[in-house]
């Protein structure tokens, strides 16, 4: 019999590519999603194609919410919890009462259900966002976060269950720190998988803020090899907390113009003022990750921008 795990959010963009992995190793996938409308269906849909017809992966379209987990829960190996309302712009005023529903609300359930049904392992996906705006880089494991936005403060949220569930209940629980995930399936509002699209038809990005902003991007292959990584690496303390960040922390003025020597293309450019909960900087040590884990980024910055760029390009209509 082969090892069941859990993936949650297993049709966003992190989800499908981990989903994928688990699956070419063997395993079998419970996949959980409840397609917010966030964007388009067909996108998650589209996201899905492989792992769908994978005679080892099973889906549960509903919300962590309404589900029955501890019954879908009960034999796995691992949970690994990537379903979250995403986006940092979009967390304040009123939608925040989504983002505390889909992330705190929702990881807080998912414990609950692991604890009972005594999961053996649960790695939840967190966010460099928790960290707000430090004025030293690299950041690291160690310093006090300071959330910038309200999406930020759920993710941290999610953290702190973590580690009372661990605490209170016994529940081995990871919480990993993805630092500007990019490559192929990015999210269609995220700024490179837009840039890219910008590239193709020629319409203007709006660029936030003069592009001096310092962002640390991880190629979602990495992110996925340290899901697993953390998942089955012996000797861990319950309540950890990585980084999993690329060693590519750049200014996005120079994303841009790698952007447009791989695209071969202009990029018409419109500035506009800085958006609130953004913050300046970001660029993590991923050496807590390296020792612990045996883990390290492999794709530099460049090639996994080809790789997001041909695939964009793959899904034109012909």
């Amino acid at each position: 019999m082969t090892e069941t795990v859990i993936v949650t959010g297993c049709a966003g963009f992190i989800g499908s590519h981990l989903t994928d992995r688990l699956l070419a190793e063997g395993r079998t996938v419970v996949g959980i999603d409840s397609f917010e409308d966030y964007y388009a269906r067909e996108t998650k849909e589209a996201n899905l194609a492989r792992a769908r017809s994978h005679p080892t992966f099973k889906l549960h379209e509903a919300s962590i919410l309404d589900i029955d987990l501890r019954a879908l829960l009960a034999g796995s190996a691992c949970v690994y919890h990537l379903a979250a309302q995403a986006g940092v712009r979009a967390s304040w005023g009123e939608s925040f009462d989504v983002y505390t529903r889909n992330n705190v609300l929702a990881t807080q359930r998912l414990l609950e259900a692991c604890a009972a049904a005594e999961v053996p392992k649960v790695i939840y996906a967190s966010s460099s966002s928790v960290y707000g705006d430090q004025r030293e880089l690299p950041l690291t494991e160690g310093m006090a976060p300071r959330p910038r936005s309200p999406y930020g403060v759920t993710k941290l949220a999610g953290e702190h269950l973590c580690v009372l569930y661990h605490a209170n209940y016994g529940l081995d629980a990871v919480a990993l720190r993805f630092f500007t995930v990019y490559g192929p399936r990015q999210r269609p509002d995220m700024a490179i998988q837009r840039l890219l699209h910008a590239a193709l038809d020629g319409t203007p990005f709006p660029q936030y803020g003069d592009g001096s902003q310092i962002r640390d991007f991880t190629y979602v292959g990495d992110v996925v090899r340290a899901n697993i990584a953390a998942a089955f690496a012996p000797n861990l303390t319950p309540g950890r907390v990585f980084n999993v960040c690329g060693g590519s922390a750049v200014t996005l003025t120079a994303v841009l113009n790698t952007l447009r020597d791989i695209a071969g293309k202009p990029l018409r450019i419109t500035h506009t003022g800085e958006k609130a909960g953004d913050v300046f900087q970001t660029g993590g040590s991923s050496d807590a990750a390296r020792d612990a884990l045996g883990w390290s980024p492999r794709t530099d910055l460049a090639s996994g921008l080809r790789a997001q760029w041909q695939a964009t390009n793959d899904e034109l209509p012909v």
